[in-house]
């Protein structure tokens, strides 16, 4: 056995180890030759990634794009993470509105003007990476105006979501474009791993999954033989095979009610399980119905509607690949809020079983005081 031409000894079950040097390989070859000189051969192709965070567990919370870019904003966070209330920082790479916050090499990402170029991508990971943070880089998927509304005009309408006389979904979204395209999964694809090539941990999916509303409002250019739910486990089996080559984790946000309801929006939850290292579902207490669960106001429960409505992830993974990181509320919305919340879902959480955490609050600016100092 040879590895780039250089010896390579093997045990009696044949195993073997070998060391290359990363900064000078551009490929490996393995060569191995049995005892009477039949030669097996195989060349794969490497790449240089930075170090990874070395945190285990995530407990973290969101930064959007001009977040990150704002010191007013950022650096009570990075104060958080220096003070050991959290050891994750969840940042936006590419936003609700089709927007990505870096100056990305992508060349489409350049063709439709995404880019913001608020920040610079591998300094913001260097920042975090040198507080012992874990840097979790979400990607909004399929809602993306900026995307559909290029493919629309330039005629590649198969990438867009349409309705069903052919005109072009926009709703409250402004347009959603299709996980079914290939086009479109390609450049997902490459910002990912444009991502986790400058460092990012984990790459963290939000919305893979069609529009709300009923499913036959809408053209999805699937075949007659594959359920949108299909399509988009299809996806994240593809970004699986992608990401886990640079050693890096992803995850998918999931609706709170996906566990029980995997039509409404595609996402069925053990499916997807199969093909992540988490789930993260937003089981945010002012977005439950009054009954939900046998609470009677959850606006008014954090604790209840927390502990009950997570037991569902728990269970739809339960055997499955991923585990579960859900998504809580560091945010008002209808209803009171402030410490005595923040700790009743942390509470919840840890009651459940869960050690793992992201807090959402779309201003960036958290209850510092609800976080304990862990780590």
């Amino acid at each position: 056995m040879t590895i780039n031409g250089e010896p390579a000894p093997t045990d009696a079950a044949g195993t073997f180890t070998a060391r290359v040097n990363g900064s000078q390989a551009e490929s490996i070859r393995a060569r191995a030759t049995d005892p009477v000189g039949n030669v097996a051969s195989v060349q794969t192709a490497t790449a240089w990634v930075p170090s990874r965070s070395d945190v285990e567990q995530i407990n973290g919370v969101h930064m959007s794009i001009w977040g990150w870019s704002s010191s007013q904003l950022r650096e009570p966070v990075l104060a958080m993470a220096e003070q050991g209330r959290i050891n994750t920082v969840q940042l936006d790479l590419k936003a609700e509105g089709g927007r990505i916050g870096y100056d990305s090499d992508v060349a489409l990402a350049n063709e439709i003007g995404a880019d913001l170029q608020a920040w610079d991508l591998t300094q913001a990971v260097e920042q975090l990476h040198a507080r012992g943070v874990r840097v979790v880089g979400r990607i909004v998927a399929f809602r993306d105006p900026v995307l559909a509304k290029h493919a629309w005009q330039q005629g590649r309408r198969g990438m867009v979501v349409q309705r069903p006389r052919g005109t072009m979904y926009t709703g409250s979204y402004s347009g959603f474009t299709s996980f079914a395209h290939q086009d479109v999964r390609q450049y997902l694809f490459a910002l990912a791993e444009e991502a986790v090539r400058a460092g990012v941990d984990d790459i963290l999916w939000d919305y893979v999954r069609r529009p709300d509303g009923p499913v036959e409002e809408y053209h999805f250019g699937l075949d007659q033989d594959t359920a949108p739910k299909e399509a988009v486990v299809e996806f994240l089996a593809e970004a699986d095979d992608v990401i886990s080559r640079y050693g890096a984790s992803h995850g998918a946000s999931v609706y709170g009610i996906a566990a029980t309801r995997p039509t409404q929006i595609a996402q069925d939850i053990p499916a997807m399980a199969r093909h992540l290292d988490y789930v993260s579902p937003m089981v945010y207490y002012s977005h439950w119905g009054p009954g939900e669960y046998g609470v009677s106001d959850p606006n008014t429960e954090p604790y209840a509607i927390t502990r009950r409505s997570l037991q569902d992830f728990i269970d739809a993974v339960d055997g499955r690949r991923a585990r579960v990181v859900p998504w809580l509320q560091d945010f008002q919305l209808g209803g009171p809020h402030g410490e005595p919340q923040v700790r009743a879902q942390l509470r919840a959480v840890a009651d459940a079983g869960v050690d793992e955490w992201i807090m959402w609050d779309p201003s960036v600016t958290y209850t510092t005081s609800a976080y304990d100092p862990r780590w």
